[in-house]
C-alpha cells in the first residue's frame, strides 16, 4: 500500500495555509522540511497534522515561540508543557469560593480544561467538601 504524499500546494490546500507561511514554518522548524528537493518535494500525513496543530494553537492564542515549545513534546502531544510566567506578563484565573477560607484557583488556558469541565470540576470539589464537612460532623457527634 502507497502512502499518501502530497505536493506543497496540496499540502498547503488542505490545511488552509498559504504557502509562504507553510515554508516559513519549515524554516522556523516547525513542520520537518519535505522528502525530495524542488519539484520532487513531497509531504507526508505528519506535515497536514503539524500544519493543522500550529493552527489549533494559534486560534487559541498561543504565540508561535508557544507552539514551538508544545510541538516539542513528542510523547504527549495534547499536553500543555507550563509556561513561567514573565514579569509584566498578564494572566486571567477562575476563582471557585468552596467556603469561608477555600478556593479553587484555575487558569484555564495552562489547565488545559474548557469552561464546561471547569463547571464540572468545581461542582465535584464542592460535593467533596460537603461530604467530608458532613462526615467531620457525623464523627464528632458518635464521639
Amino acid at each position: 500500500m502507497k502512502t499518501q504524499t502530497y505536493t506543497l500546494d496540496e499540502l498547503c490546500q488542505l490545511a488552509d495555509v498559504n504557502v509562504r507561511t507553510a515554508r516559513f514554518y519549515i524554516q522556523k522548524g516547525l513542520v520537518p522540511g519535505p522528502e525530495g528537493k524542488n519539484r520532487g518535494a513531497r509531504y507526508f500525513p505528519s506535515h497536514l497534522q503539524k500544519l493543522l496543530e500550529i493552527k489549533k494553537w494559534q486560534s487559541a492564542g498561543l504565540s508561535l515561540e508557544r507552539i514551538a515549545e508544545i510541538l516539542q513534546q513528542p510523547d504527549d502531544p495534547h499536553h500543555l508543557p507550563l509556561k513561567r510566567p514573565q514579569p509584566g506578563s498578564l494572566e486571567v484565573w477562575t476563582h471557585i469560593i468552596i467556603d469561608d477560607g477555600i478556593e479553587l484557583q484555575v487558569e484555564p488556558a495552562r489547565s488545559g480544561l474548557t469552561s464546561s469541565q471547569i463547571r464540572e470540576l468545581s461542582q465535584q470539589i464542592l460535593e467533596l467538601y460537603k461530604t467530608i464537612k458532613t462526615n467531620d460532623v457525623n464523627n464528632k457527634e458518635n464521639d
